[in-house]
């Protein structure tokens, strides 16, 4: 081969070699922008997530405190047939948003559904009630025993439940003083200032559980957890149950000698009449001994605490948002926020 075509094959094949490096480097250029875009239109989906859900969590609030407004005028209770109580069924976010025709319409939307509901928390059992004193109340120790065999829990649970939270909560459990965290349902010892009672730092055993989900730290299957959530609570602090928002389940369980039956019956009873007192309204159906048990820290007909449910799904994804609400007065604290990302079954 003579010297001149040696030269053309090693200028084209260097030719070639420069091509495919350029069209490398133009095609990571392409993915590395592709990529910063995608990153950047999923934050900002995040983030807009995250002041719609905050929008339906303070637009809870103000339901809440209308609620607290006309406790004052009215006899204070808290029923199913308040607003509160009405959930919001899933709409298109542009139906909102399309409330000024001048500005937006709901074909301009995006494809962004919101949904949302409010819960009474006391419409459950306060696990909290188990470790008042230094030893459990046998009473509230035949709630939670009633509750685990109505949803067919596993044998035992109560009781893994019970020496759980009793050693998670030293403190509660041997009568002193607890202080109430940020999270739902935690609990820390008070540090006692000023020569208040000082309790003891625990230094040892399970962590304390924020929540319901958290009590499998105490040997609990997330099977166990589910069938006992629609029933069952741990708030920052001791509770009573609210008879007018209490599943049927709840209220047989509360009560020794009252069965489904008669619980049933408080629960259409309350449809057309919500009780304005436990100790005269619940004695058209409940016998005089559970009416003995009905005291002011185990039934009420008023409420201070809400779980506010928002949910938004975008496409195939769906963000939901839990928080717990304590109503003081006028004033709707928010004690603990989470926020689940899942994606939706088609």
């Amino acid at each position: 081969m003579s010297p001149r075509l040696r030269q053309r094959g090693a200028a084209l094949l260097t030719a070639m070699i420069i091509v495919t490096l350029i069209a490398s480097l133009a095609a990571g250029m392409v993915w590395q922008q592709y990529r910063a875009v995608q990153i950047e239109a999923a934050d900002r989906a995040r983030a807009q997530s995250a002041w719609i859900l905050q929008g339906a969590l303070d637009w809870a609030r103000l339901i809440l405190k209308e609620d607290a407004n006309l406790h004052r005028t009215n006899k204070p209770m808290d029923h199913l047939g308040e607003p509160w109580a009405v959930p919001l069924a899933e709409a298109r976010l542009s139906t909102f948003l399309a409330a000024d025709k001048s500005t937006a319409s709901e074909d301009d939307g995006p494809e962004a559904f919101l949904s949302g509901s409010i819960e009474d928390a006391q419409s459950r059992y306060n696990l909290r009630a188990l470790l008042g004193g230094n030893k459990v109340p046998e009473l509230e120790q035949r709630v939670l025993e009633r509750l685990c065999s109505q949803v067919n829990a596993p044998p035992g649970t109560a009781a893994v439940i019970i020496a759980g939270l009793r050693e998670a909560f030293p403190a509660a459990a041997s009568g002193g003083t607890t202080g109430t965290g940020t999270a739902t349902g935690s609990a820390g010892a008070a540090s006692g200032a000023g020569g208040g009672t000082t309790t003891p730092t625990k230094e040892s055993g399970p962590l304390e559980p924020a929540g319901l989900d958290q009590l499998t730290w105490l040997g609990l299957t997330p099977d166990t957890i589910a069938r006992l959530q629609p029933f069952v609570v741990l708030l920052p602090k001791a509770t009573p149950v609210n008879l007018n928002t209490a599943p049927r389940e709840v209220i047989a369980a509360l009560f020794d000698g009252v069965d489904l039956a008669t619980a049933e019956r408080l629960v259409q009873g309350r449809k057309a009449k919500p009780m304005g007192d436990v100790s005269t309204d619940a004695a058209a159906y409940l016998p005089a001994a559970a009416l003995a048990q009905a005291t002011a820290t185990r039934a009420s007909v008023i409420s201070s605490f809400f779980i506010v449910t928002g949910r938004l799904r975008l496409e195939e994804r769906q963000l939901e948002q839990r928080s717990l609400i304590e109503r003081q007065n006028l004033n709707m604290v928010v004690l603990a926020r989470e926020r689940i990302n899942q994606l939706v079954d088609r």
